[in-house]
């Protein structure tokens, strides 16, 4: 094993320089971590590249990072020999892609077991390189552990997060103690403003507005960019598609989803919360009834929840059944009429298709919605979100304590991005539901389970 090229840069100026051993999953959740560690030295285990290499067909998001991470040392070999180390970037370290000596893999460790043959590679490096500290860094928790178990450096790989936890993520709601005066000024339809130090709004953010005299003197009112100004709540009583607020959530939902001014809406919530009902029924309304848009397009990422059940045989409608169903039940639901339901399918006015078909359209004129968005990577959400056409608006809905892509969690999805990074403009609303109203028996198991 050559590993004098990454000793001797090491060597160069600082000792401290440090020599970063990278698991798959660094990769398959970042295609760009070399370039995140300074002028510190990255080692690409063979192994690792293996493990890419059967991800790099997958037609989702890890795929692409696969396919992604293959390119990129593909580029960097144009410019030296990987195994005896070429310089990342202008002022970044050497990236080398290396081997292991088997004679230092602890006798009890599986030499088939990818992780183990990593461990093997650090270990390796370390009895080559002395004084250097060598740090493997991978998001495997039980990875972790093992290293910690030999006394091998192993850390995290630490990605972007727009949040740090689940509690500072944007609600697109809060309460606002005023005077009585405010309140039923606001209740004779005069015009409200909030001055900028009273309180900060984000665009289309709503407000409960509560008496600081009287707890129970309320009033709901949706914030325009526009000079500071309140604006009341639409009411919808009689319903949306036959679907009414049960709650003062669903209602500010579905004043975002009726909103021509506002094409970006995302509403995340616990299962039963209502958000993809309340989100086809807008659809529905504004397609067939109003005729605001040509069709309904709904589609949701392709991720099993537990073990995958593998290739499905059919057509690819067929196919698509078990990922779609869902969304399927609630509008044979809405719609009631199936006969009906099947007509508007064949002639195209309601799409239920794959994400990974969606990515490479340009859709215009459509009411988009994208189910379980919290699966979805924030390079996945930007590729499809940037399909948007004139005249179309897209719905963002998902749970983001409920992730089923071992590479996301509640802080790193792209829901959660999206939220964040739209929160600040008047394109785009959004609101979180807390309450369940599927079943007592639902709610309860979102809440105690």
């Amino acid at each position: 094993m050559d590993l004098l090229s990454i000793y001797y840069e090491g060597q160069e100026g600082s000792s401290m320089k440090k020599i970063y051993v990278l698991d798959t999953n660094v990769y398959l959740t970042d295609p760009n971590a070399i370039y995140s560690f300074g002028n510190n030295d990255v080692v690409v285990p063979l192994k690792v590249l293996e493990e890419i290499e059967k991800h790099k067909k997958r037609q989702d998001g890890v795929g692409q990072n696969a396919r992604t991470t293959i390119r990129r040392l593909d580029e960097l070999r144009q410019n030296g020999n990987l195994h005896k180390g070429v310089r990342i970037r202008k002022g970044l370290g050497i990236l080398s892609v290396l081997g292991y000596d088997s004679k230092n893999l602890p006798v009890e460790f599986d030499p088939k077991d990818a992780d183990n043959q990593i461990i093997c590679t650090a270990i390796s490096i370390k009895n080559k390189v002395g004084r250097r500290k060598v740090i493997i860094v991978s998001r495997d928790i039980n990875m972790r552990v093992k290293c910690d178990a030999l006394a091998v450096p192993c850390e995290d790989y630490k990605i972007e997060k727009v949040v740090q936890d689940t509690s500072e993520l944007f609600t697109g709601v809060t309460k606002h103690l005023v005077d009585d005066q405010i309140i039923d000024s606001f209740y004779s339809s005069s015009d409200i403003f909030l001055e900028k130090e009273d309180i900060k709004l984000h665009p289309n953010q709503f407000l409960m507005l509560v008496s600081n005299a009287n707890e129970k003197k309320t009033a709901l009112a949706g914030f325009s960019t526009y000079q500071n100004k309140l604006k009341p709540v639409v009411e919808y009583k009689n319903g949306i598609w036959g679907v009414k607020a049960r709650n003062k959530e669903q209602l500010f939902a579905m004043n975002l989803l009726m909103d021509p001014e506002i094409p970006i809406v995302s509403l995340i919530g616990r299962a039963g919360s209502g958000k993809t009902l309340i989100a086809l029924a807008a659809g529905l309304e504004q397609v067939l009834e109003d005729s605001k848009y040509k069709k309904l397009v709904v589609s949701r990422p392709v991720q099993p929840m537990g073990k995958d059940i593998g290739f499905l045989p059919g057509s690819l409608e067929e196919k698509m059944l078990p990922w779609l169903a869902p969304i399927q039940d609630n509008l044979e639901f809405l719609m009631s009429d199936k006969t009906a339901f099947n007509m508007y399918l064949e002639q195209g006015v309601i799409e239920m298709e794959a994400l990974t078909y969606i990515r490479g359209r340009s859709i215009s004129n459509a009411f988009i919605i994208i189910d379980e968005a919290q699966n979805l990577t924030t390079h996945e959400l930007k590729t499809i979100i940037t399909r948007v056409g004139e005249d179309t608006k897209i719905i963002l809905t998902g749970d983001v304590e409920q992730i089923d892509s071992q590479y996301l969690d509640a802080t790193t999805n792209g829901l959660s991005y999206a939220i964040e990074k739209f929160k600040k403009t008047d394109l785009a609303g959004h609101v979180t539901l807390v309450k369940g109203e599927r079943s007592r028996v639902a709610s309860l198991a979102a809440k105690i389970l």
